[in-house]
């Protein structure tokens, strides 16, 4: 049964590719990916703010990063992405480049911006991201994605217009941790919580809107932790679909078990590669393209009084 898929211009065993993770801070479990069946792995993320914090606890040094890239690549036969979060443009530029200079056969762009300031307009928002991206396309070589968070006025425009630049992929969604707060302590405390399979309805809703309008790779993250889950997603129009949560509620050898129930399924569809699924439900391809708009919205809700009709 084939399985290949591109991601980023990488030609890929399977869309099976665990995503940016403490996980992958472990060089053996990297290796242990692998011999699970994972097609890629991106590793963990570099922040810039673990980088020039001055609390030694969370500080981290970006060699021992980019060594990790080093030691990765010598590990494993399969590709490694890094991942780079930062909040200067000059960070962002500095450490594509090591990034590159380390070995990553790509780099995930993890662009996490929480706009708080009432007179900052979305337009001024969307200019940053696109204007971040414009630099360090220009400043690196190697594939890029950019990892979105799906909190645009018009996400489809936005992701034509960081399209546009020469991406290579992006990577539907990125999740927004919301804070809690402690009432006995009086304190607002992080609040750190896996994703669960309900979460992947959001990144195949998009994909499928998506799908046949983008020149770059789509990733598929949040949500997806079983064999069904990256067949909807690819029949949306999904590249790839990234693990983290499912792996670490499961264990990585999970990965092999999700590739197991797909070929079954596929054998048992009649399908004879994965690509013979890929786009077939997106809304260019679907039966009813409505289903992607509001007129599914409307039907949602009239499903819902149906199954719990109102008493009088």
């Amino acid at each position: 049964m084939d399985l290949t898929t591109n991601y980023l211009g990488l030609s890929l065993r399977s869309p099976l590719v665990p995503s940016a993770s403490p996980l992958s801070e472990k060089i053996d479990n990297v290796r242990a990916m692998e011999q699970a069946g994972a097609a890629a792995v991106v590793l963990h993320s570099l922040f810039e703010e673990q980088i020039e914090t001055a609390a030694p606890e969370f500080r981290v040094d970006p060699k021992t990063y980019l060594e990790n890239i080093a030691q990765a690549k010598r590990a494993v036969g399969i590709p490694i992405i890094g991942s780079l979060n930062c909040t200067t443009l000059g960070g962002w530029i500095s450490y594509a480049r090591r990034i590159t200079e380390a070995g990553a056969d790509a780099l995930e762009l993890n662009i996490y911006r929480i706009p708080t300031r009432p007179e900052v307009t979305g337009s001024t928002i969307e200019n940053i991201y696109v204007e971040t991206v414009r630099s360090i396309r220009a400043a690196t070589k190697i594939p890029l994605a950019v990892k979105l968070s799906p909190y645009f006025s018009s996400f489809a425009h936005m992701a034509i217009s960081l399209d546009d630049l020469n991406v290579d992929g992006l990577v539907l969604f990125n999740r927004f941790y919301q804070p809690d707060i402690d009432l006995e302590k009086m304190e607002v405390t992080p609040n750190f919580t896996l994703s669960t399979p309900a979460d992947m309805r959001l990144p195949l809703h998009w994909i499928g809107i998506l799908y046949g309008k983008l020149r770059a790779s789509v990733a598929a993250t949040s949500g997806i932790y079983q064999a069904q889950d990256v067949i909807k997603l690819v029949m949306a129009g999904a590249d790839v679909t990234m693990l983290c949560s499912a792996l670490m509620r499961h264990g990585i050898t999970h990965i092999q078990r999700i590739e197991m129930d797909m070929m079954a399924w596929l054998e048992q569809h009649g399908r004879r590669s994965l690509q013979d699924v890929k786009g077939v439900m997106s809304q260019q391809n679907c039966p009813d393209p409505s289903a992607f708009e509001r007129a599914q919205y409307v039907r949602g809700l009239s499903s819902y009084t149906s199954l719990f009709p109102m008493r009088r």
